[in-house]
């Protein structure tokens, strides 16, 4: 069975229309040269803004010294609310320096090491999108408390940050957090009530990696001719709950950055 993902991003988004009447929140997003998948996800990301009355400006830019120009001017610019960095960044590119330019109450990503500090205090106001998203996602269709919780991938954007909400007290969930070089990862996957998948793999996780009846979020998204896939094998839908790809976590992800946009220029920089 597909959960349906679209149904809960349009719950957000309501909020977020409630909102926008009331203010005029403004969201710049920024890339360096990107390829052809990043301006497309930045155009859909401006559509979207557009649905809900959230201003949206893009910039191309050329390099990461522009990028940090344009993300000190824009932390200090009170007209803009929310600023959203595409990545992957450059080669070479410091990733922490460019992350903490960003005012920490405008980081809608929540990327910041501020943001990521508080984080580990409870406080989710700023807490990476994606990882929210999943949250979301799992507190609207079961009950955290006391589940086994399996997470494959240790990103500082998704598993890592997932790993820690999911351990607050008043969700209380037993994580695992496994990666690339976990050994036996099999067994740990058919043990768990939640498995989520954020490892970049199309198809990575398959039926038999786990048990019936689970509850499976794809985070994945990849590129396959001229399809959009994730990171689990759809097969894996005829036994457990999953998240669509596309159409699951990418939606719900994208409702709660506008969502922050919007309550940043309502409540004067707070979320």
């Amino acid at each position: 069975m597909f959960i349906d993902c679209k149904s809960i991003a349009k719950s957000i988004d309501e909020e977020t229309i409630a909102l926008t009447r009331l203010t005029k929140p403004k969201l710049v997003s920024l890339a360096v040269n990107p390829d052809e998948g990043t301006i497309s996800y930045l155009k859909s990301q401006q559509k979207k803004a557009k649905s809900l009355n959230v201003e949206h400006e893009i910039f191309v830019l050329d390099n990461v010294e522009i990028l940090s120009e344009k993300l000190l001017e824009f932390s200090k610019d009170e007209t803009v609310h929310g600023i959203f960095v595409a990545h992957p960044l450059p080669k070479g590119a410091d990733e922490l320096q460019v992350a903490s330019l960003i005012d920490p109450e405008k980081d809608v990503e929540g990327r910041n090491p501020v943001n990521l500090g508080r984080l580990m205090y409870g406080e989710e106001g700023f807490a990476p999108c994606t990882a929210a998203a999943i949250v979301e996602i799992l507190t609207r269709t079961t009950q955290l408390m006391g589940k086994n919780v399996v997470i494959v991938g240790r990103s500082n954007t998704v598993g890592l940050p997932l790993s820690v909400m999911l351990l607050r007290r008043d969700r209380s969930a037993t994580v695992t957090v496994c990666h690339t070089k976990t050994q036996n990862l099999e067994e740990k996957t058919l043990q768990a009530d939640i498995v989520v998948v954020a490892v970049g793999h199309a198809g990575f996780l398959k039926p038999e990696m786990v048990r019936e009846n689970a509850l499976v979020i794809d985070v994945g998204i990849n590129v396959v001719g001229d399809r959009v896939v994730g990171d689990v094998d759809p097969e894996v839908e005829k036994k457990c709950s999953l998240t669509p790809v596309p159409g699951g976590v990418g939606v719900v992800t994208t409702a709660i950055l506008m969502n922050r946009v919007a309550r940043i220029a309502s409540r004067g920089g707070k979320v």
